[in-house]
Protein backbone atom coordinates (compact mmCIF):
# COMPACT_ATOMS: atom_id res chain seq x y z
CA UNK A 1 0.00 0.00 0.00
CA UNK A 2 1.19 3.42 -1.23
CA UNK A 3 1.51 5.98 1.82
CA UNK A 4 -0.61 8.16 0.37
CA UNK A 5 -3.53 5.54 0.58
CA UNK A 6 -3.91 5.42 4.10
CA UNK A 7 -5.98 8.40 5.08
CA UNK A 8 -6.72 9.14 8.89
CA UNK A 9 -10.62 9.96 8.33
CA UNK A 10 -12.99 8.54 5.36
CA UNK A 11 -17.23 8.08 5.30
CA UNK A 12 -17.48 4.92 2.88
CA UNK A 13 -20.47 3.31 2.17
CA UNK A 14 -22.30 5.53 4.96
CA UNK A 15 -19.89 4.76 7.69
CA UNK A 16 -17.58 6.97 9.38
CA UNK A 17 -14.22 5.36 9.91
CA UNK A 18 -11.00 7.11 11.99
CA UNK A 19 -7.39 5.28 11.99
CA UNK A 20 -6.76 4.92 15.52
CA UNK A 21 -3.18 6.74 15.91
CA UNK A 22 -3.19 5.49 18.95
CA UNK A 23 -2.60 1.76 18.15
CA UNK A 24 0.64 2.97 15.40
CA UNK A 25 2.71 1.92 14.33
CA UNK A 26 1.53 -1.72 16.06
CA UNK A 27 -1.94 -1.75 14.29
CA UNK A 28 -3.29 -0.13 11.52
CA UNK A 29 -6.98 -0.26 13.01
CA UNK A 30 -9.90 2.00 12.15
CA UNK A 31 -12.28 2.62 14.37
CA UNK A 32 -16.38 3.30 13.21
CA UNK A 33 -17.58 6.38 14.28
CA UNK A 34 -21.57 6.73 14.80
CA UNK A 35 -22.36 9.46 17.37
CA UNK A 36 -20.64 13.15 18.14
CA UNK A 37 -19.64 11.53 21.44
CA UNK A 38 -17.22 9.47 19.57
CA UNK A 39 -16.39 12.04 17.47
CA UNK A 40 -15.79 14.01 20.38
CA UNK A 41 -13.28 11.02 21.72
CA UNK A 42 -11.27 10.17 19.23
CA UNK A 43 -10.58 13.78 18.68
CA UNK A 44 -9.43 14.47 22.53
CA UNK A 45 -7.63 10.99 22.64
CA UNK A 46 -5.79 11.85 19.99
CA UNK A 47 -7.03 8.57 17.44
CA UNK A 48 -7.84 11.27 14.95
CA UNK A 49 -5.17 14.54 15.40
CA UNK A 50 -2.87 17.33 13.05
CA UNK A 51 -5.12 20.27 12.55
CA UNK A 52 -5.96 19.61 9.06
CA UNK A 53 -7.39 16.29 9.91
CA UNK A 54 -9.13 17.40 12.99
CA UNK A 55 -11.02 19.79 10.60
CA UNK A 56 -11.99 16.97 8.32
CA UNK A 57 -13.02 14.37 11.24
CA UNK A 58 -14.71 17.34 12.79
CA UNK A 59 -16.64 18.06 9.34
CA UNK A 60 -17.64 14.89 8.99
CA UNK A 61 -18.46 13.85 13.01
CA UNK A 62 -20.89 17.27 12.64
CA UNK A 63 -22.87 15.84 10.05
CA UNK A 64 -22.80 11.97 12.17
CA UNK A 65 -24.68 14.09 15.00
CA UNK A 66 -27.54 15.07 13.13
CA UNK A 67 -27.58 12.06 10.11
CA UNK A 68 -30.57 10.11 12.09
CA UNK A 69 -32.74 13.31 12.28
CA UNK A 70 -35.99 11.89 10.95
CA UNK A 71 -36.52 13.31 7.58
CA UNK A 72 -39.92 14.40 8.49
CA UNK A 73 -38.96 16.15 11.42
CA UNK A 74 -39.14 20.25 12.14
CA UNK A 75 -35.85 22.31 10.18
CA UNK A 76 -36.32 24.17 13.48
CA UNK A 77 -34.94 21.50 15.35
CA UNK A 78 -32.99 20.09 13.45
CA UNK A 79 -31.17 23.54 13.49
CA UNK A 80 -30.87 23.57 17.15
CA UNK A 81 -29.62 19.57 17.02
CA UNK A 82 -26.86 21.31 14.32
CA UNK A 83 -25.74 24.07 17.02
CA UNK A 84 -25.65 22.04 19.81
CA UNK A 85 -23.95 19.32 18.47
CA UNK A 86 -21.49 22.04 17.03
CA UNK A 87 -21.00 23.53 20.20
CA UNK A 88 -20.11 20.00 21.79
CA UNK A 89 -17.39 19.03 19.13
CA UNK A 90 -15.41 22.57 19.30
CA UNK A 91 -14.73 21.82 22.92
CA UNK A 92 -12.85 18.44 22.29
CA UNK A 93 -9.46 20.40 22.01
CA UNK A 94 -9.18 24.21 22.50
CA UNK A 95 -5.42 24.97 20.21
CA UNK A 96 -5.84 23.94 16.83
CA UNK A 97 -8.59 26.41 14.47
CA UNK A 98 -9.42 24.01 12.28
CA UNK A 99 -11.83 22.54 14.61
CA UNK A 100 -13.72 25.80 15.42
CA UNK A 101 -13.50 26.59 11.75
CA UNK A 102 -14.62 23.22 10.13
CA UNK A 103 -17.92 23.41 12.37
CA UNK A 104 -18.25 27.26 11.39
CA UNK A 105 -18.25 26.89 8.06
CA UNK A 106 -20.42 23.56 8.34
CA UNK A 107 -22.96 25.46 10.62
CA UNK A 108 -22.60 28.23 7.97
CA UNK A 109 -23.29 26.45 4.78
CA UNK A 110 -26.79 25.30 6.47
CA UNK A 111 -27.99 28.81 7.88
CA UNK A 112 -26.94 30.27 4.23
CA UNK A 113 -28.23 27.78 2.22
CA UNK A 114 -31.55 27.45 3.52
CA UNK A 115 -32.75 24.04 3.14
CA UNK A 116 -36.32 23.52 2.82
CA UNK A 117 -36.43 20.07 4.24
CA UNK A 118 -34.54 17.97 6.74
CA UNK A 119 -33.25 15.77 4.07
CA UNK A 120 -31.89 18.49 1.63
CA UNK A 121 -30.02 19.98 5.01
CA UNK A 122 -28.70 16.70 5.54
CA UNK A 123 -27.27 16.44 1.95
CA UNK A 124 -26.07 20.25 1.45
CA UNK A 125 -23.86 19.33 5.29
CA UNK A 126 -22.16 15.88 3.51
CA UNK A 127 -21.31 17.51 0.10
CA UNK A 128 -19.31 20.50 2.61
CA UNK A 129 -17.82 17.96 4.67
CA UNK A 130 -17.01 15.96 1.53
CA UNK A 131 -15.62 19.51 -0.19
CA UNK A 132 -13.87 20.69 3.29
CA UNK A 133 -11.73 17.07 2.69
CA UNK A 134 -11.07 17.38 -0.88
CA UNK A 135 -10.03 21.29 -0.28
CA UNK A 136 -7.83 20.24 2.34
CA UNK A 137 -6.20 16.92 0.39
CA UNK A 138 -5.67 19.87 -2.95
CA UNK A 139 -4.39 22.31 -0.57
CA UNK A 140 -1.19 19.71 0.70
CA UNK A 141 -0.38 18.85 -2.60
CA UNK A 142 -0.25 22.75 -2.92
CA UNK A 143 1.87 23.20 -0.39
CA UNK A 144 4.23 20.35 -0.97
CA UNK A 145 4.95 21.32 -4.62
CA UNK A 146 5.78 25.21 -2.92
CA UNK A 147 7.90 23.84 -0.24
CA UNK A 148 10.05 21.63 -2.77
CA UNK A 149 10.77 24.86 -4.22
CA UNK A 150 13.12 25.98 -1.08
CA UNK A 151 14.53 22.30 -1.14
CA UNK A 152 17.28 21.26 -2.89
CA UNK A 153 18.11 17.51 -3.37
CA UNK A 154 20.39 15.51 -0.86
CA UNK A 155 19.43 17.85 1.87
CA UNK A 156 19.16 16.42 5.80
CA UNK A 157 15.99 17.96 6.97
CA UNK A 158 14.66 17.72 10.60
CA UNK A 159 11.05 17.51 11.68
CA UNK A 160 8.97 17.13 14.85
CA UNK A 161 5.89 15.74 15.69
CA UNK A 162 3.59 14.86 12.35
CA UNK A 163 2.70 16.89 9.58
CA UNK A 164 2.06 13.94 7.31
CA UNK A 165 -0.73 12.37 5.54
CA UNK A 166 -1.82 11.13 8.51
CA UNK A 167 -2.25 14.57 10.17
CA UNK A 168 -4.10 15.67 7.12
CA UNK A 169 -7.02 14.55 3.98
CA UNK A 170 -3.93 13.23 1.95
CA UNK A 171 0.04 13.93 1.97
CA UNK A 172 0.72 16.00 4.64
CA UNK A 173 1.83 19.46 5.19
CA UNK A 174 5.62 19.60 6.27
CA UNK A 175 5.94 16.20 5.15
CA UNK A 176 4.32 16.58 1.66
CA UNK A 177 7.54 18.08 -0.12
CA UNK A 178 9.58 15.32 0.97
CA UNK A 179 7.29 13.09 -0.70
CA UNK A 180 7.01 14.69 -4.01
CA UNK A 181 10.47 14.92 -3.70
CA UNK A 182 10.84 11.10 -2.96
CA UNK A 183 8.60 10.68 -6.09
CA UNK A 184 11.44 12.75 -8.12
CA UNK A 185 14.61 11.66 -6.62
CA UNK A 186 15.16 14.04 -4.37
CA UNK A 187 16.98 11.88 -1.87
CA UNK A 188 16.13 13.63 0.73
CA UNK A 189 17.41 12.20 4.97
CA UNK A 190 15.10 12.97 7.19
CA UNK A 191 15.78 13.17 11.39
CA UNK A 192 12.39 12.43 12.69
CA UNK A 193 12.35 14.18 16.80
CA UNK A 194 10.82 11.51 18.50
CA UNK A 195 8.41 14.42 19.91
CA UNK A 196 7.92 13.48 24.16
CA UNK A 197 4.95 12.40 25.55
CA UNK A 198 3.32 11.31 22.69
CA UNK A 199 5.85 9.83 20.23
CA UNK A 200 4.03 11.46 17.59
CA UNK A 201 7.92 11.66 15.77
CA UNK A 202 8.61 7.67 16.79
CA UNK A 203 5.56 6.22 16.18
CA UNK A 204 4.15 7.92 13.11
CA UNK A 205 6.35 10.10 11.32
CA UNK A 206 9.05 7.33 10.96
CA UNK A 207 6.51 4.62 10.58
CA UNK A 208 5.03 7.22 7.48
CA UNK A 209 8.37 7.96 6.03
CA UNK A 210 9.68 4.44 6.20
CA UNK A 211 6.56 3.20 4.47
CA UNK A 212 7.10 5.55 1.92
CA UNK A 213 11.43 4.72 1.48
CA UNK A 214 12.09 7.82 2.51
CA UNK A 215 15.39 7.88 4.33
CA UNK A 216 14.61 8.69 7.73
CA UNK A 217 16.60 9.16 11.31
CA UNK A 218 14.99 8.92 15.07
CA UNK A 219 16.52 10.84 17.03
CA UNK A 220 15.40 12.24 21.22
CA UNK A 221 13.97 15.58 21.29
CA UNK A 222 17.31 16.57 22.75
CA UNK A 223 20.12 15.65 20.29
CA UNK A 224 18.38 18.09 17.94
CA UNK A 225 21.41 20.11 18.92
CA UNK A 226 23.91 18.30 18.33
CA UNK A 227 22.86 16.96 14.55
CA UNK A 228 22.86 20.68 13.76
CA UNK A 229 26.24 20.79 15.01
CA UNK A 230 27.19 17.73 13.04
CA UNK A 231 25.70 20.21 10.09
CA UNK A 232 23.48 16.98 9.30
CA UNK A 233 20.57 19.44 8.99
CA UNK A 234 20.31 21.81 5.94
CA UNK A 235 16.75 23.02 6.60
CA UNK A 236 13.72 22.29 9.69
CA UNK A 237 10.05 22.33 8.97
CA UNK A 238 6.93 21.77 10.93
CA UNK A 239 3.41 22.04 10.70
CA UNK A 240 1.20 24.34 12.76
CA UNK A 241 -1.90 23.89 14.63
CA UNK A 242 -2.98 28.09 15.29
CA UNK A 243 -0.91 30.91 13.61
CA UNK A 244 -1.62 34.34 15.07
CA UNK A 245 -2.05 37.52 12.75
CA UNK A 246 1.22 38.67 13.51
CA UNK A 247 3.24 35.17 12.25
CA UNK A 248 3.54 33.46 15.81
CA UNK A 249 2.73 30.17 15.31
CA UNK A 250 1.65 27.00 17.54
CA UNK A 251 2.50 23.86 17.04
CA UNK A 252 3.22 20.68 19.05
CA UNK A 253 5.24 21.23 22.47
CA UNK A 254 9.41 21.38 21.19
CA UNK A 255 8.98 23.17 17.74
CA UNK A 256 9.80 26.62 19.64
CA UNK A 257 13.10 25.47 20.82
CA UNK A 258 13.89 23.49 17.49
CA UNK A 259 13.15 27.06 16.23
CA UNK A 260 15.46 28.77 18.46
CA UNK A 261 18.04 26.08 17.96
CA UNK A 262 18.09 26.41 14.50
CA UNK A 263 18.46 30.32 14.44
CA UNK A 264 21.32 29.41 16.48
CA UNK A 265 23.00 27.43 13.58
CA UNK A 266 21.96 29.82 10.73
CA UNK A 267 19.34 26.85 9.34
CA UNK A 268 16.22 27.97 7.57
CA UNK A 269 12.77 27.18 9.25
CA UNK A 270 10.12 26.49 7.60
CA UNK A 271 6.48 26.54 9.12
CA UNK A 272 4.10 24.58 6.77
CA UNK A 273 0.39 26.09 7.12
CA UNK A 274 -2.93 25.62 5.52
CA UNK A 275 -5.08 29.19 4.86
CA UNK A 276 -7.24 27.61 7.58
CA UNK A 277 -5.14 27.21 10.20
CA UNK A 278 -4.64 31.08 9.97
CA UNK A 279 -6.46 33.11 12.89
CA UNK A 280 -6.32 36.90 11.87
CA UNK A 281 -8.57 36.96 14.60
CA UNK A 282 -5.81 36.07 17.06
CA UNK A 283 -3.33 39.12 17.53
CA UNK A 284 -0.44 37.45 18.78
CA UNK A 285 0.95 33.84 19.86
CA UNK A 286 -0.09 35.35 23.37
CA UNK A 287 -3.29 34.79 22.76
CA UNK A 288 -3.49 31.44 22.09
CA UNK A 289 -4.61 29.44 24.05
CA UNK A 290 -2.53 26.06 24.96
CA UNK A 291 -3.77 22.85 26.03
CA UNK A 292 -2.66 21.24 29.06
CA UNK A 293 -3.10 17.41 29.07
CA UNK A 294 -2.62 14.54 31.90
CA UNK A 295 0.55 14.72 33.35
CA UNK A 296 0.69 10.85 33.37
CA UNK A 297 1.64 11.32 29.24
CA UNK A 298 5.04 12.54 30.99
CA UNK A 299 5.39 9.14 33.14
CA UNK A 300 3.36 6.41 32.88
CA UNK A 301 2.07 6.24 29.25
CA UNK A 302 4.55 4.22 27.69
CA UNK A 303 5.76 2.72 30.43
CA UNK A 304 5.33 -1.09 32.54
CA UNK A 305 5.87 1.24 35.65
CA UNK A 306 5.61 4.74 36.26
CA UNK A 307 8.91 6.15 35.86
CA UNK A 308 8.23 9.09 38.13
CA UNK A 309 7.69 9.28 42.20
CA UNK A 310 3.86 9.23 42.90
CA UNK A 311 2.40 12.38 43.46
CA UNK A 312 4.97 14.25 41.23
CA UNK A 313 3.72 17.37 40.31
CA UNK A 314 3.83 17.38 36.38
CA UNK A 315 3.35 20.46 33.80
CA UNK A 316 2.15 19.28 30.15
CA UNK A 317 1.31 21.74 27.80
CA UNK A 318 0.31 19.96 24.55
CA UNK A 319 1.89 23.51 22.15
CA UNK A 320 4.27 25.88 22.69
CA UNK A 321 4.40 28.85 20.60
CA UNK A 322 6.89 29.94 18.17
CA UNK A 323 7.85 33.49 17.61
CA UNK A 324 7.57 35.28 13.63
CA UNK A 325 11.24 36.13 14.60
CA UNK A 326 12.30 32.55 14.51
CA UNK A 327 10.25 31.53 11.30
CA UNK A 328 12.17 31.65 7.95
CA UNK A 329 9.30 31.19 5.71
CA UNK A 330 5.52 30.13 6.29
CA UNK A 331 4.33 28.10 3.12
CA UNK A 332 0.52 28.10 2.43
CA UNK A 333 -1.65 26.34 -0.48
CA UNK A 334 -1.66 29.94 -1.71
CA UNK A 335 2.40 30.34 -1.77
CA UNK A 336 5.35 30.86 0.21
CA UNK A 337 4.83 33.94 2.97
CA UNK A 338 7.48 35.91 4.16
CA UNK A 339 8.09 38.67 6.57
CA UNK A 340 6.67 41.16 7.49
CA UNK A 341 4.20 38.54 8.48
CA UNK A 342 1.51 40.98 9.68
CA UNK A 343 1.16 42.58 6.46
CA UNK A 344 1.87 39.65 4.22
CA UNK A 345 -0.47 37.13 6.37
CA UNK A 346 -3.46 39.16 5.49
CA UNK A 347 -2.71 40.39 1.95
CA UNK A 348 -2.66 36.50 1.20
CA UNK A 349 -5.85 35.80 2.87
CA UNK A 350 -7.49 38.55 0.79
Amino acid sequence: MHVFDIAPVRYTDGTMLILDQTRLPGEEVYIEIETKEAVFEAIQKLRVRGAPAIGVAAAYGLYVAVRDFPETGDLVEFAKMLQEAGTYLAAARPTAVNLSWAITRMQTRFTEQQPKSVGEAKALLFAEAEAIRAEDEAACYAMGAHGLSLLKPGMGILTHCNAGTIATARYGTCLSPIYLGQERGYGFRVFADETRPLLQGARLTSWELSKAGVDVTLICDNMASIVMKNGWIDAVVTGCDRMAANGDGANKIGTSGVAILAKAYGIPFYMYVPTSTIDLETATGDDIIIEERDGEEIYRMWYEKPMAPAGIKTYNPAFDVTKAEYITAVITEKGIVRPPYGENLKKLLK
